[in-house]
């Protein structure tokens, strides 16, 4: 189908405007993340209607542990990803589809999806397991028939979506869980991101009423120093405030990380530690 969000430019190239890196399509070409294409002039999304996860899940799976608690969450999925983390513990379907192959998942519509979540009494609809940003137009549409039912809508992203993603599903928007990986050329050097962009999504997420939590994963070597930590958190409680709750998570080597350590669990304390100092109230350790 026709992408919702890109902006025709001259000689049949397109400039997509779904999430921050605003890509600009030459006739026939896909975007970084892998499912929108340039056809002619007119910017098509791939994923639409392919689901290629759905489960149900706690909630606090997402991770989202103040919202709804002990609640369950009817989650699916997409392919396709803005980011390229070698880290990943979902690349088989955040990277299935780069850069030009076939876009995998069985056709399941939003109806259908919030069928599901109706009949098996689940008050809440997660877009999660790849980049909800990325599957925009089915998640979107989801959202509205999911908010007409009652259900709350809860996004699991990177947080490198467009102005222009946001301004269109914050209305549809409830929850979400933002990963936040850290400063000093981390997204630049690993991930195709930028932590300034993030850090001012979260803002306008959490101004905006959004129920927010945050995850960082600590990866040894990377972002795992008591000085990282600090900046990290620093970050956090300048962006989105110390009441947020903050989930710091274990790496496991995964992708093209498989010869990284699993990181200590006495780094995950020392960052509990860090985090407490700066003043945040509810900070959650993951993977432990």
């Amino acid at each position: 189908m026709e992408a919702m969000l890109y902006k025709p430019l001259t000689k049949l190239n397109v400039k997509c405007l779904v999430c921050r890196h605003y890509c600009v399509l030459k006739d026939g070409q896909r975007g970084i993340c892998g499912v929108r294409e340039n056809k002619a002039g007119t910017m098509h999304v791939l994923n639409y209607g392919k689901t290629v996860a759905a489960s149900i899940d706690p909630i606090e799976k997402k991770p989202i542990h103040n919202y709804m608690k002990k609640s369950n969450t009817y989650s699916f999925a997409a392919v396709g990803c803005n980011m390229d983390c070698p880290w990943c513990q979902n690349y088989l379907i955040s990277q299935s589809p780069k850069p030009y192959k076939h876009i995998e998942g069985m056709y399941i519509t939003p109806e259908e999806h919030v069928y599901k979540a109706v009949h098996y009494r689940c008050p809440s609809i997660s877009y999660t397991y790849s980049e909800p940003t990325i599957f925009l137009e089915y998640a979107y549409d989801t959202m509205k028939l999911a908010k007409a039912e009652g259900l709350k809508n809860i996004w699991v992203t990177n947080g490198y979506m467009s102005k222009e993603t946001l301004d269109l599903v914050l209305p549809f928007l409830d929850a979400v869980n933002v990963d936040y990986k850290g400063q000093n050329g981390l997204y630049e050097k690993y991930s195709l991101g930028n932590a300034q962009a993030i850090l001012e999504n979260m803002r306008v997420m959490k101004e905006a009423g959004v129920h927010l939590e945050v995850t960082t994963l600590v990866i040894p070597g990377l972002n795992d120093k008591p000085e990282d930590i600090l900046e990290i958190a620093n970050d956090l409680k300048t962006y989105v405030g110390v009441d947020t709750p903050w989930h710091i998570s274990r790496f496991f080597p995964a992708y093209k990380m498989k010869d990284i350590q699993v990181t200590p669990k006495d780094t995950l304390l020392i960052a509990k530690k860090i985090g407490q100092d700066v003043g945040f109230k509810n900070i959650y350790l993951g993977n432990i």
